[in-house]
Parts: structure tokens; sequence; C-alpha cells
């Protein structure tokens, strides 16, 4: 087994009858450093939304403050838990997940172009974003039930295709093409690590590359696979000079921000590009334009710095976990947040088209950030109980 660099104890002695771990034990073994840079990162964001409201806590960075205290008390809470109890509710997750993100079609609230929320009377909800979470929980109890010798045959990888494409579709209807690839490198993060073949990949590279024509060859048909919107963002991508104070105003305003940070940045509050208004959304997909205008290459390649240090923090903990599931789970959220930051930063500094993926942490946002702590909450209980054994046929 490809990530199954330690002894992999699916089929390993004693089962579920293993004592139960003591809280102040769990306490002990709690990963307080990735905690800690979590709330690190949190905390320029709490810094760069007090600068993008001109110096002002109100409308954004209080209420930022009390999520990621919601966020970061629920990381414990989710954590301190028994992962087999986690373990055992990722299937009903994923199929309410998706029920919801079916529920989107057809009740969904409609915001900036998008039907992307569903109103349950005391919150919007975005359920494309658990469903971040709930995509990776189910491959890994299916990879953890699937035995090693069925995992690179084609009906047993055509589950897991099944499992991502049902979400992946609904979301890019709605639409969120940043979220889909979200949920695409998700799932091939897993089944990667869960060993499946390398042709697999090379075969999936070559549909991808047939999709992109496909793409490109559907505009202006009857079949147009994406929205007008969606191709000029490509085009821009290409080449933003093209419509500069059309569809590449967004991309050309943010380099042109990054370029006037300098080495060291303007100072906080200090930037132009930002409080003259010529950054679109500065304090949700653009936020890192703002930090690298105020704080320079060096602001913008510390928090760089303290993202890649998350991801290496959370991947080196999976590698001790005893149980393929807990591996798998701990590994496929350090790899999902990897990917949210990664297309972000690529995003707004020219390197990817303008997809719409916030800045994890950092920009703005409620859902986004519950989802992401109580994400890390799932994979630091799989560390703090991943002496566990789990039975070699879990019950799908």
């Amino acid at each position: 087994m490809r990530y199954a660099g330690l002894t992999d104890t699916r089929y390993g002695g004693g089962a579920d009858d293993v004592a139960d771990v003591s809280l102040a034990s769990k306490l002990l073994k709690f990963n307080w450093l990735l905690a800690a840079l979590l709330a690190a990162a949190a905390s320029v964001g709490f810094v760069m939304l007090y600068s993008v409201a001109g110096g002002s806590l109100d409308p954004w960075a209080r209420s930022q403050i009390v999520r990621f205290a919601v966020g970061f008390g629920a990381m414990i809470l989710v954590a301190l838990i028994d992962i087999r109890f986690w373990k055992a509710l990722a299937l009903p997750f994923y199929a309410i997940t998706l029920a919801l993100l079916i529920a989107v079609e057809f009740f969904g609230e409609i915001g900036m172009g998008a039907q992307r929320w569903i109103n349950l009377g005391v919150v919007q909800l975005q359920p494309s974003e658990p469903m971040k979470i709930a995509l990776v929980m189910v491959l890994a109890l299916y990879y953890q039930w699937l035995p090693p010798k069925k995992v690179s045959r084609p009906l047993w990888i055509l589950v897991p295709l099944l499992l991502a494409a049902a979400p992946t579709l609904l979301v890019i209807k709605q639409p969120d093409l940043g979220t889909a690839l979200l949920l695409l490198a998700g799932a091939f993060v897993v089944m990667f690590l869960a060993g499946v073949s390398w042709w697999f990949f090379a075969l999936l590279g070559v549909a991808g590359g047939g999709v992109v024509l496909a793409v490109l060859v559907s505009q202006g048909t009857d079949w147009q696979i994406l929205k007008d919107y969606q191709y000029r963002r490509i085009f821009t991508f290409i080449d933003p000079s093209t419509d500069p104070l059309g569809a590449g105003y967004h991309i050309t305003q943010s380099i042109t921000a990054i370029g006037s940070g300098g080495v060291a940045g303007k100072g906080l509050l200090q930037g132009t590009q930002t409080h003259l208004s010529f950054l679109p959304e500065p304090h949700t997909d653009f936020i890192f334009t703002t930090l690298a205008e105020e704080f320079g290459f060096i602001g913008g390649l510390s928090l760089l710095c303290l993202f890649i240090l998350i991801v290496f923090v959370a991947l080196a903990s999976s590698f001790r976990i005893k149980n393929s599931f807990g591996r798998l789970l701990s590994a496929g959220v350090a790899t999902t947040f990897f990917f949210f930051f990664a297309i972000n930063i690529a995003m707004v500094t020219g390197l990817a088209p303008v997809v719409g993926v916030p800045l994890p942490l950092v920009s703005f946002g409620g859902t986004s950030m519950l989802v992401l702590m109580i994400g890390f909450g799932l994979a630091i209980s799989a560390q703090i109980h991943g002496d566990l054994n789990f039975r070699s046929r879990s019950t799908l």
C-alpha cells in the first residue's frame, strides 16, 4: 500500500474492543502545535480584515474572531471524541451533505449570480463546504474497508469516482468551479494515498486534457459546458491585457497591488489599491493581495511558510497513525487545505484563472472557517486515537 509505509492494521489483532483513552491522556496527545499554527494563520486574517475595513473591527474582523473562537472550540471537541464515532458517521454525513447539495438546486438562495446557499432558518449554509470533508471521510472509509488487492481494479475504482463525481457535478452547476476543483483534488489525493495504480492517474491526465479541449471547443455551441463569464476568466488568465478594463481588470489590479508592495510593503492601512477600492472583494478572494501590498514580499512569504508548516505538521502526524481510515482522513484534510490556499494564491498572482476560492482561515467567511476547523479536529482525533485497530470489514 503506497501510503501505508507503516504497518496497516486493518487486519491487525484486536478489533474495536480497545480500552478507552482518558481525557487527560487525550489532552496530552492533542496536537497543540497544529492548533497554535492554525490560530496564528487566523490572526493574520483578523489583522487584514481590520485593515480592509479602514482600521475598524467592524464589519468583518470582530465577527471573524467570534467565528474562529467557535470553530476552535468545535475543533477541540471533535478531536476529543473517539475517531470510531466519526468513522461510523462518515457515510451518513456524506449522504446528508449530498442531499443538501441537491436541495440547493431547488431551494437554494441566489447571490452574486450563483445558487450556492440553502436557508436553514438560523443560518445560511453552503453545502459545498462540508462536502470537502464529507468526501474525504467517505473515501477513507471505503479504502479502509476495501482489501488492498482490489484497490486498483477498474470496478472498485468506479465506486470512488462516482462518490466524487456526484457532488462535483452539482457544485459545477451552481456554478462554483473553484470548489469543484477542490473536491476533485481531495478525492484524487485520497485515492493516490490508498494505493490506486499510477496508470489510473496517467489515464486521468489524458482524460483531463480531453475535457479541457471539449470545454474550449464547446464555447458558443448549444452544448457549451461553462458559463460565458468562466470562459472570459480563462482567456483573461492567458492574457489579461486583452481586456484590462473588463474581464482582466481584477487580476491586473491584483498584480499591480502585489508588485507595489515591494519587499517590505507600504505598511498596515497604507495599501492604496485596497483602500481606494481598486481591488475586488479585498476581504475574501483577494485578501492575500492586500497582505502583499501592505506587508510586501516578506509578509506574503511568511504567510505562505506558515501555511506550508501547517500542512507539514498535519501530514507528519498522519504518518504515525496506525489504522488506514485515520491515516487517509488526516492526510486528506491536510492536502485539501494545501490545495485550498495554493489555488487562491495562484489565482491572485496570475498563475491560475480566477475561480472564486477564498484564502483559508484568512478570508472572511463563516461556513468555510467552521468546516475547516472541524476537518482539522477530525485529523487530530485520528492522531489521538491512532493506536486503535479497526475490523477488517466495516459496514458501509
